[in-house]
């Protein structure tokens, strides 16, 4: 784990990897811009008071504006990990090609790199699963708040075994058949939790967050051909 953390530390200093990463979260952005776009629209119109009461208060262009734009900016706060976690299964291949053929040449030779689909397939389970995961801990963060911190270190455990899970199976995905995989997979179950945890910790840290995604793959590469399956 040290040394797949401060080689993928190092691999951030790569050109095509800050390429990437800019890409990516462009990406992200845009996915919350839409989403922020097609709220506005369905607000614009609507009667919330109607809900809740007798009373009326109908939303024009601009209420509805603001509150897409609220709406937005919960989103991105909510949601952020899971979106970018899913977009970044669109780049994976380039990662895990580049860092590959610095550290690993031949490996990179080897790799049979999944199709499109199959990647879009990961990436919106590795979404939908961030997600799942956080709905089913939602009464236990509800509970631990009196704690105090018990929310926190039950966020960083749920999302690192998510993480750590995505990650490895977007990672591994290129090389050896199904059963390798899968022999990996649970051969490195504490060490993906071990990444999926610093992934989630660095996405609780302005800027950091940023490179949270990436960060995490780097070290997901770095620990499969460390840890290579027979």
């Amino acid at each position: 784990m040290p040394a797949a953390f401060l080689l993928a530390l190092g691999d951030l200093a790569d050109r095509r990897i800050i390429g990437i990463l800019l890409r990516s979260l462009l990406v992200t952005l845009l996915i919350f811009a839409v989403v922020g776009i097609a709220t506005g629209w369905a607000l614009a119109g609507t009667d919330p008071c109607g809900l809740v009461g007798d009373m009326e208060c109908t939303l024009d262009a601009t209420t509805g504006g603001i509150g897409a734009v609220l709406f937005t900016l919960l989103a991105i706060w909510f949601l952020f990990p899971a979106v970018a976690l899913g977009v970044i299964c669109a780049y994976i291949e380039r990662i895990a090609g580049i860092i590959e053929a610095r550290h690993y040449p031949a490996a990179a030779g080897a790799a049979r790199p999944p199709s499109a689909g199959r990647m879009a397939w990961l990436g919106l389970r590795s979404a939908g699963r961030v997600i799942v995961y956080n709905l089913i801990a939602l009464p236990f963060y509800l509970l631990l708040l009196v704690t105090g911190i018990g929310p926190l270190i039950l966020f960083v455990i749920v999302n690192g075994i998510a993480f750590g899970r995505d990650l490895g199976e977007m990672v591994a995905a290129r090389h050896g058949d199904a059963a390798a995989r899968h022999a990996w997979l649970g051969a490195t179950r504490l060490q993906r939790m071990l990444i999926g945890s610093t992934v989630t910790g660095l996405f609780l840290v302005p800027v950091a967050n940023l490179l949270a995604p990436v960060f995490g793959a780097a070290m997901t590469v770095h620990l499969f051909h460390r840890r290579r399956p027979a």
